[in-house]
């Protein structure tokens, strides 16, 4: 269990290095920059970090530490739920950041930012964590830098259903993300790292389980096995046409690209109320009794 350790250190530690790296961030720069630039950087670079420690824990581990699926599961959702409360907003997913400009939530300008943030974080975090494994803190790592140069593809099955897997699982978490993202952050953190957990230990034999293509370039585009063009279907294509459903089947429309709704209804805003019609109805009665009668009654006003 030294091992576990050793990477349950490194998880505080690569939190503790971003929230520091936020805290810096809010103080020195504008708030344009920081929740641009510098909020999702942290944001992606922590995110990347523990996902990679925790993906060298999930191959390895099992075989190497004697420990069961159920400890990085449970890892998984401790690690994404910290993530969620730690984040201050951000994303670290491009998926969510288009899904916010679509839904008219930040411009262009701010999610090309947002998107280069992602990039170069994930990027940051991948350069860390090969560093850090160079060190063989733990026979993990040494199994680690062994096997790095000769790493497969986290595609295990065809193509078409890879990417149907990968689609599905961000269909599924934006879905809960649009439900949810009213809500209070102690009722929507737990629900969205429980069903990034249920989904990761789901399509995770299939693909990886990433649903966020930034974290997948990061993970498995250099390992072979598998094309770029293979690679861009399943992790960039999947779960990009997955936000699109999701908001597609929550909103009815993408109100960026047309403002008409395709799947419901528009009922009108404007409602009479049943006590007001009743009474105009009942008033009118008896206009129209006198109208009929042939009498020098009084007109109806």
């Amino acid at each position: 269990m030294a091992g576990l350790n050793v990477s349950i250190a490194f998880f505080f530690l690569a939190i503790g290095v971003c929230q520091v790296l936020r805290w810096l961030s809010k103080r020195l720069l504008s708030p344009g920059v920081y929740s641009c630039l510098a909020r999702e950087l942290a944001g992606s670079l922590q995110l990347c970090m523990s996902c990679l420690e925790l993906r060298m824990l999930a191959e390895i581990g099992l075989w190497g530490g004697g420990f069961g699926p159920d400890v990085v599961l449970t890892l998984f959702f401790l690690l994404f739920a910290v993530h969620g409360a730690s984040f201050d907003g951000a994303s670290a997913n491009p998926t969510i950041s288009l899904q916010e400009f679509l839904l008219l939530e930040s411009n262009l300008a701010a999610t090309a930012a947002k998107l280069l943030a992602q990039g170069a974080g994930m990027g940051m975090g991948w350069a860390v964590t090969k560093l850090y494994w160079s060190w063989e803190l733990t026979h993990f790592h040494l199994i680690q830098n062994l096997i790095a140069s000769e790493c497969s593809s986290s595609i295990h099955t065809s193509l078409h259903h890879a990417a149907f897997v990968e689609g599905t699982c961000s269909f599924l978490l934006h879905l809960v993300l649009l439900k949810l993202r009213q809500s209070h952050p102690m009722y929507r953190v737990p629900a969205l790292a429980a069903t990034a957990t249920f989904l990761t230990y789901t399509a995770g034999p299939f693909t990886g389980a990433f649903f966020n293509p930034a974290l997948a370039t990061a993970a498995t585009f250099h390992c072979s096995g598998s094309s770029f063009w293979d690679y861009v279907q399943v992790y960039w294509l999947g779960p990009l046409a997955g936000m699109l459903a999701a908001l597609l089947l929550y909103q009815g429309n993408i109100p960026r690209l047309f403002q008409k709704n395709l799947l419901y209804s528009q009922k009108s805003k404007y409602k009479i109320p049943k006590a007001r019609v009743a009474a105009h109805v009942e008033g009118d009665e008896p206009c129209r009794k006198r109208k009929g009668e042939k009498s020098n009654s009084e007109p109806c006003a």
